[in-house]
């Protein structure tokens, strides 16, 4: 039989080397957004079609060219989800969650599909950390959200991303400016590709978006959307900025954000960075619970793209957090002293410390070199000869002391006051500092 060794294009394997990152950056995501009141949301990874083709956009890139969908064997029309926003807000309605009262606070952590080249940062398979609100209108709900992101990069150290703002208007002064954009892009229709083409009377601002070099190209001198805002758009904006202006968030206004997706309203903003690109993206989307059948409701949130801010901390050369190592390894000679190390690994595993002991059979030389291989910080040799005894030496790796401790119930007080002064003896070697000083 052959053996399947390869991954799919596209995706990734995150191994254990690597897992601990991850786990680093999402349990700060998940603290900074418990610190703004965020609860969490988790949905499907696959939903109905019309679900994002009705937010989305069918005339986005992501509903045309990059879904993951198919037809199930019940004869339902069934995608991956390519973003996070849809599914949380079709849960929302679904459960009634809004009966609870605004605003509704949720975030999410879950793997997307778009079926793309792969390129710097985002594979086919992609990871997202998202941010959504419910039911808040006011621009301090955009300004929040915004906090929100930044904080997440301070936590990390991420010193080289700037935030870039924009408003795209509401359906009061969009009709104008698409009106605008039709004309504009009507003046080059043969020169946009066969995609942009079909846009230009449905949704002409998703030519801005457009991937292609030369459509690009031509969407640079296209009419800016700020410049036909109505008074309470420009109002609205105004707010936002006066808002992070309060809590000194520097940030750049940027005509030329419009996002890729159709859902959004009036504030769009993105997180660039320079070697990476855009790490993080959203705005307000006031028209979406509607699309999908409900009141009006006006909303907002971001996505944050995993991979992309695993590649920004290593270009800014942000160390995370060693790995946690194993904190005691115990060794069995004979195999009475296995049986009593098995036993005594449990009992410290119960107190939520990192304990391991041989399960593959391993010589003591060999157990020995594992412990080491583990960075244990302290270990522990029992034979025949302990047993009888009922002690044992517990050895610090780092400093080579030696301190004995009984093999009864009160083994776990004993070590747990030689793992405390040890973690101390190991800070003090650490400065050149001895415990007598």
């Amino acid at each position: 039989m052959k053996l399947i060794t390869n991954k799919v294009y596209g995706a990734e394997d995150i191994l254990p080397s690597d897992s601990y990152k991850w786990q680093f950056i999402e349990d700060i995501m998940r603290g900074q957004a418990q610190s703004y009141g965020f609860s969490e949301i988790r949905t499907p990874v696959f939903e109905h079609t019309e679900l994002f083709n009705r937010s989305v956009g069918d005339t986005t890139d992501i509903v045309q060219k990059e879904m993951y969908s198919f037809t199930t064997k019940g004869g339902d029309d069934i995608s991956l989800k390519p973003e996070g926003t849809a599914g949380a807000a079709r849960a929302m309605l679904e459960h009634g969650i809004y009966n609870d009262g605004y605003p509704i606070k949720v975030y999410y952590l879950t793997a997307c599909y778009r079926y793309e080249k792969k390129n710097y940062g985002r594979q086919r398979e992609f990871h997202q950390f998202g941010m959504e609100v419910y039911g808040a209108a006011s621009a301090y709900a955009d300004a929040e959200v915004m906090c929100a992101a930044n904080s997440i990069f301070e936590r990390l150290g991420v010193k080289n991303i700037s935030l870039e703002i924009n408003s795209i208007g509401c359906p009061n002064c969009r009709p104008n400016y698409l009106a605008a954009l039709r004309e504009y892009f009507g003046s080059h229709k043969e020169e946009l590709c066969e995609t942009c083409q079909t846009r230009l009377e449905r949704n002409p601002m998703r030519i801005l978006d457009c991937k292609s070099p030369i459509c690009s190209g031509i969407a640079e001198k296209a009419p800016k959307v700020i410049d036909f805002l109505c008074d309470d758009c420009k109002k609205h904006f105004d707010e936002v900025k006066s808002c992070l202006d309060a809590v000194k968030i520097n940030y750049t206004v940027n005509p030329s954000i419009v996002r890729g997706l159709d859902y959004y309203t009036r504030t769009v903003f993105e997180f660039v960075a320079p070697e990476i690109g855009t790490v993080c993206g959203g705005g307000r989307y006031d028209g979406l619970i509607e699309e999908l059948g409900g009141q009006h409701t006006p909303s907002l949130g971001f996505g944050m793209g995993m991979e992309r801010l695993l590649l920004l901390l290593e270009k800014n050369n942000i160390v995370l957090d060693t790995p946690p190592v194993c904190d005691l390894y115990i060794a069995g000679i004979s195999d009475a002293a296995r049986v009593k190390a098995f036993e005594l690994v449990e009992g410290i595993r119960s107190s939520s410390l990192i304990a391991e002991c041989d399960i593959v059979g391993r010589k003591l030389k060999q157990q020995m070199k594992y412990a080491d291989k583990l960075k244990s910080k302290f270990s522990m040799v029992l034979g025949d000869d302990d047993l009888a005894a009922n002690k044992a030496k517990v050895k610090n790796m780092a400093t080579g002391t030696s301190k004995e401790v009984p093999l009864d119930d009160n083994f776990y007080d004993a070590f747990f006051k030689i793992y405390v002064n040890g973690e101390s003896d190991i800070y003090l070697q650490k400065l050149g500092i001895s415990d007598e000083e």
